[in-house]
């Protein structure tokens, strides 16, 4: 039996632009103090995450909460 081994992050497909573009209004419309510069810096939930928890002044496992309530 041969050994394979699955990489998550090599299986996920890029987001496209237009996706991108869906996510960041969601987001937007969500957290009102994100600025496009805000939005545009993120490129991960890790990302989403640590900004929330700066912005809003949580701590980063509420803002995980919070996030993943959404």
């Amino acid at each position: 039996m041969a050994n394979t081994t699955s990489n998550a992050a090599a299986a996920k497909p890029e987001m496209t632009a237009e996706t991108k573009q869906i996510v960041f209004k969601e987001i937007g419309s969500k957290r009102g103090k994100f600025s496009e510069q805000d939005l545009s810096a993120l490129k991960r939930y890790d990302d989403l995450v640590t900004h929330v928890a700066a912005k809003y002044g949580l701590e980063k496992a509420q803002a995980q909460r919070d996030e993943a309530a959404c």
